[in-house]
């Protein structure tokens, strides 16, 4: 009888795990990895919206906010573990993008007579710090509320060829007017070049597993960053006027994104850093994307100089299986990753990316998601 009475207490105090809104299991984040613990903090704010990160590369992996019907809908692209992130390090989803987001050509750069030699892994070039940048990394983390998340990482010098002790620290935070609030910060030790960044993919249709090419999007931008045939800047800035690059007034993301036009050629699409007008105002809008099917939109405010728009183009035909089985294919999602412009440390007439000693790198992003009626 006593057995029985403590077997049935036992059940009843025994708690089975619950799923976040967007149907994760914390649990399933729970590892270790590079000798470093991981898991899944979970951000709620009043209105009931939700956001989930993971301090394994600082990765943003759902968002749930209200469509026009007030369902809610996760609008980024991610994994269900732990595990599949560590498996495909380079798929990017909601990374924390560092020490230098976007390319650097021939993964080389000059600061202050000394040269230094970055990993290649794109066409010759270092991309988004290279295989091993911030991504891929276990930053250490702590919940700050319940809507925010702080998470810390020192960047050794010579890491990845940097040079510089860099310490970080990027917060997420959920507010209550349903953004995700992302702020950069960075000292070092010794003079460097920084350009961080979030390298979320959206698709705010509600659809599972459906393209992105519907969706309408605006950015704020007279001008853009041509880019040569292996996606490095020639060094101008071009006006987007009379060319498809003129994203100014709101359009359909593929309306144009096919066309004969040699930079979307390039790009095989849209993949490409736009000069926004904000004048590096946070309080001014730089871009915003709507689904007609389920009314979400998605600002985006910033104090950077530059936006990437990414249209998916590198996502396989074949699809990649993310979240609930659901299959990500060609072109299923959208990135805007605010930032300094590509290869700026070679490119003397683009704003400067160095960092010195007794400085502070200071970066924000809003990603505010809204209701279109």
């Amino acid at each position: 009888m006593a057995v029985m009475a403590m077997c049935v207490l036992l059940s009843c105090t025994e708690k089975k795990e619950e799923a976040t809104l967007s149907g994760l299991m914390k649990s399933d984040f729970v590892s270790e990895v590079q000798g470093k613990p991981t898991a899944l903090y979970v951000l709620k704010n009043q209105n009931g919206a939700e956001a989930c990160v993971t301090n394994w590369g600082g990765r943003l992996v759902s968002v749930m906010v209200p469509d026009k019907d007030g369902k809610m809908t996760d609008v980024v692209l991610g994994y269900d573990n732990v595990q599949q992130y560590v498996d495909n390090p380079n798929n990017n989803y909601g990374g924390l993008i560092g020490r230098y987001g976007n390319r650097i050509a021939n993964g080389k750069f000059s600061l202050d007579g000394a040269e230094y030699q970055l990993p290649q892994n794109n066409n010759g070039h270092c991309l988004h710090g290279g295989p091993e940048g911030y991504h891929t990394v276990v930053w250490d983390a702590k919940q700050v509320n319940d809507q925010s998340v702080e998470l810390t990482y020192l960047s050794k010098d010579g890491e990845a060829g940097f040079p510089g002790n860099l310490n970080l620290k990027v917060t997420y935070t959920l507010t209550n007017d349903n953004a995700v609030d992302i702020k950069y910060e960075a000292t070092t030790d010794k003079p460097t070049v920084v350009n961080l960044t979030n390298h979320s993919y959206f698709n705010l249709s509600g659809v599972p597993g459906s393209q992105i090419l519907d969706h309408s999007i605006m950015i704020a931008a007279d001008t853009y960053v041509p880019v040569d045939e292996t996606l490095i800047p020639t060094g101008t800035l071009d006006p987007v006027e009379g060319t498809p690059m003129d994203l100014r007034t709101a359009v359909a993301v593929g309306a144009h994104i096919d066309d004969p036009f040699d930079q979307l050629v390039r790009g095989k699409g849209y993949d490409h850093n736009w000069v926004l007008n904000n004048n590096c105002d946070i309080n001014v809008l730089a871009a915003k994307v709507v689904s007609a099917k389920s009314g979400i939109g998605l600002e985006v405010y910033t104090n950077e100089p530059g936006i990437q728009f990414y249209a998916g183009n590198a996502m396989t035909k074949d699809g990649d299986k993310g979240k609930l089985g659901v299959i990500y294919p060609h072109r299923g999602a959208l990135c805007l990753e605010t930032q300094h412009y590509p290869d700026s440390p070679n490119q003397p007439g683009f704003p400067s990316v160095v960092l010195r000693p007794g400085e502070k790198y200071f970066s924000e992003c809003l990603y505010k998601f809204t209701v279109e009626k």
